[in-house]
């Protein structure tokens, strides 16, 4: 069994491509994926303090259940979102987005 820090690690790893991804990168489905990297972080966190804890509790894996389910949801209608955008404007440079506003 590997430790705990591994998956810590693990986490903060991701976490950090995906907080690099989000500060850097210009198309949106790159920023899509970044938050997607940032939601698996965490629950990555959730799911090894879970098994690691004395005794083992059940409300981390809940939560990543309820995690992955809304991450599904936000990530269809992200890339709906960006089709749309893509057949308006012809791009998913979010800093070419300016014919999307209300």
């Amino acid at each position: 069994m590997e430790p705990l820090s591994s998956y810590i690690i693990l986490s903060a790893a991701m976490l950090g491509i995906g907080i690099y991804g989000l500060t850097s990168k210009r198309s949106a489905i790159r920023l899509l994926f970044s938050v997607e990297l940032i939601v698996n972080a965490a629950n990555i966190n959730f799911v090894a303090f879970a098994r690691y804890s004395n005794p083992p509790i059940l409300s981390g894996w809940n939560v990543v259940f309820y995690s992955i389910a809304a991450a599904a949801m936000e990530a269809t209608m992200g890339l709906a979102l960006i089709l749309v955008a893509f057949r308006l404007n012809g791009t998913i440079d979010i800093r070419k987005l300016n014919r999307l506003r209300g």
